[in-house]
């Protein structure tokens, strides 16, 4: 099979020299005959740019890498539906990488942007180390973090005040009359456990309320996993009268392992998750949970990357979006608004 087409045949065709196919396919400035006659053979004589050739030639692939822990979370989802179409918008594709929240895996990811296989990364690492932030530092393209680092850290970083979200939820249990508040968690090694396990202590002691070891329960930020976390928590504390989780897949486990044991939500047992996902709402009974702002954090970091992009000499950014509750009939029965 002959090789196809080239700036050289499009030449011929088009009756101009080498350089002018070579200006009008990079998109350069040309005389507008010049153009249409260049477009026009490259069509006839089906012509494919090499975008791998161009991309090491100007050292640009207009791709934009996303790395996150589990491509089937919905926080992450909600964030690609609001990254994606920032980074289309400037020219940019999104490929997405899965890193099971392997510490190796994302540090393996930081190296590798020195092959330029992509522009940027925007990462959300679960548990952050000195390796991490040394890979960071060390990073051969720009990168943007959603989630908490450390002070200091020199990138670009989209959190959110998840403290604040378990005081929100906290204090609208305790308004109901709920005492007995148990809690379900993530793995204290991750950045939101660790948060929120603190923001839980934190959040009694203000409050009032003594911390009972017994009404906390170490999972995972999985349905399944959350559930068989639940099913253990009531087992040892069948008195409870709520149940706050980590997040809003673990309430989704804590709602079936409630409904087989025949507890009532909110009657017997109130329920409320945080993320606010989008099965939040359909869930039922439908939960209360804490808005983190996952689409709104994806938006931001998409952006601060387009920046960074356009102006790398600028000094680190760090947006905070604020928590917000929203209250559903998993917690207040029919009085939900």
């Amino acid at each position: 099979m002959g090789n196809g087409p080239t700036i050289i045949t499009i030449a011929e065709r088009a009756g101009v020299s080498i350089a002018s196919v070579s200006r009008v396919l990079n998109g350069l400035p040309t005389r507008e005959d010049t153009v249409r006659r260049v477009l026009s053979a490259a069509t006839e004589l089906g012509y494919v740019p090499n975008s791998v050739a161009r991309s090491l030639k100007s050292r640009r692939t207009n791709q934009v890498a996303f790395a996150m822990a589990d491509i089937g979370n919905p926080v992450y989802l909600a964030m690609v539906r609001e990254i994606q179409p920032v980074l289309k918008a400037a020219g940019y594709r999104l490929v997405l990488h899965s890193t099971d929240a392997d510490v190796a895996d994302e540090i393996d990811v930081l190296h590798s942007l020195g092959e330029r296989y992509v522009d940027g990364l925007i990462m959300i690492p679960l548990r952050v180390g000195e390796a991490h932030l040394r890979a960071i530092e060390a990073a051969r393209a720009p990168v943007v973090v959603i989630g908490s680092l450390p002070d200091g850290t020199r990138v670009d970083n989209v959190r959110t005040d998840s403290r604040t979200g378990m005081r929100m939820v906290l204090d609208h249990l305790h308004s109901l009359g709920r005492r007995r508040i148990g809690f379900v968690n993530g793995p204290l090694d991750t950045v939101p456990g660790s948060a929120r396990s603190t923001a839980y202590a934190e959040g009694l002691a203000d409050l009032g309320l003594p911390y009972d070891e017994n009404l906390v329960e170490i999972g995972d930020f999985y349905r399944a996993e959350g559930a068989q976390a639940v099913e253990r928590l009531l087992a040892r504390e069948p008195g409870l009268d709520a149940i706050m989780c980590a997040n809003d897949l673990i309430a989704l486990g804590a709602l079936d392992v409630l409904r087989r044991a025949g507890r009532r939500v909110p009657q017997d047992v109130a329920v409320a998750g945080m993320d606010d996902i989008d099965l939040a709402a359909v869930a039922w009974p439908p939960l209360t949970s804490v808005s983190l702002g996952s689409a709104e954090r994806g938006r931001i970091a998409a952006e601060l990357l387009l920046d960074r992009l356009g102006n790398g000499d600028r000094d680190p950014r760090v947006v905070t979006v604020p928590p917000r509750l929203v209250v559903r009939a998993s917690t207040v029965g029919e009085e939900a608004p």
